[in-house]
């Protein structure tokens, strides 16, 4: 028999992906929404393009572990990062809907719903004392499913799927605040880009608040006078509580820089991004419009971010291409 002809070096590359790679898409997807609540349509339809090829990338490799390395899939599976395809999966599945995509954005909703509870039960087994950033993926992931399922509720005016966003947005809140009780806080000054979900999951919960005050109408009157202002008062202060991260995290970079390039950097970025998208969608909804301005200058800090943290990505590819076969050192689970 022949012998089996050794993997390319950019196939070995992306085999040893971590799990947090998800992060990537959720990065480009929340900087696409963002670029589109500001009307920059193109640039935002570039970014959507661009998710999708790396979760359908993604998504097959994804497949291809299951079939063939079961127990390193399994192993995989029961880390923090694995939540990052159930958060990415939802983000794809709001843009969608906000282009009118809505039978895509269900399927994708559909796809969240079934992998979520298993994920989130298998990757909450194995939390422990002093976890990274990475922790709080369980609430981001939760809230991204809040998000959608408001988001639907108000395009297909349905009033049982904003109510479960509702359930699922104070479902989130609680995992914030167990993931909280369990974060390392060295890994501020330590940590290599996944400190930073210790704010984004509060720009997503920000985000799902308003996208469920979004949701209500006439004609479903989803919240009475009272419900609404508890929203709305829980929304403000989720924004105001994710803006103290956000100082704090940037503030640690400046005096201790990382600038070496780290997948767990996509973790940084989609913070980032998720931070300017709550504002702009806040601001609007909840008629706050002051904080337009600095939701739009924080979107574009969020860009240059994605360009740097895709150029360092591009560059490791690049080593991965000139690499001997075999040569690629592996990457553990993350």
């Amino acid at each position: 028999m022949p012998a089996t002809s050794p993997r390319s070096p950019l196939r070995s590359w992306w085999a040893q992906r971590p799990p947090t790679a998800g992060a990537a898409v959720l990065a480009t997807g929340i900087v696409s929404v963002g670029l589109h609540l500001t009307g920059y349509e193109v640039l935002s339809r570039i970014a959507l393009a661009l998710a999708c090829a790396a979760w359908l990338g993604l998504a097959a490799d994804f497949a291809v572990r299951l079939l063939r390395e079961r127990g390193r899939w399994l192993a995989e599976a029961a880390t923090p990062g694995a939540l990052t395809a159930v958060a990415a999966t939802t983000v794809l599945g709001t843009r969608f809907s906000a282009l009118g995509w809505q039978i895509l954005a269900q399927a994708l909703l559909a796809l969240a719903v079934l992998v979520w509870p298993w994920l989130l039960v298998l990757v909450m087994g194995n939390w422990g004392r002093r976890m990274p950033g990475a922790v709080f993926l369980g609430c981001v992931a939760t809230q991204g499913l809040a998000v959608l399922a408001a988001t639907l509720a108000a395009a297909e005016e349905t009033a049982w799927l904003a109510h479960a966003a509702l359930v699922l947005f104070g479902l989130g809140l609680v995992l914030y605040a167990f993931a909280l009780a369990r974060f390392d806080l060295r890994q501020i000054a330590e940590g290599a880009g996944d400190h930073w979900v210790a704010g984004g999951a509060l720009a997503i919960s920000a985000l799902a608040g308003s996208t469920l005050s979004a949701a209500d109408s006439a004609r479903l009157y989803l919240w009475n006078e009272d419900d609404s202002g508890v929203l709305r008062t829980v929304t403000l202060a989720l924004v105001t509580l994710d803006v103290c991260w956000y100082a704090v995290l940037f503030l640690a970079e400046l005096g201790r820089p990382r600038l070496r390039y780290d997948v767990l950097r996509w973790s940084t970025v989609f913070p980032m991004g998720m931070t300017a998208t709550a504002m702009l969608s806040v601001a609007a909804v909840l008629d706050v419009p002051w904080l337009r301005t600095p939701g739009e200058v924080l979107l574009w800090i969020s860009v240059a971010v994605w360009l740097a943290v895709a150029a360092g990505a591009a560059a490791e590819a690049r080593a991965a291409l000139k690499a001997p076969p075999g040569a690629l050192r592996s990457t553990a689970p993350r």
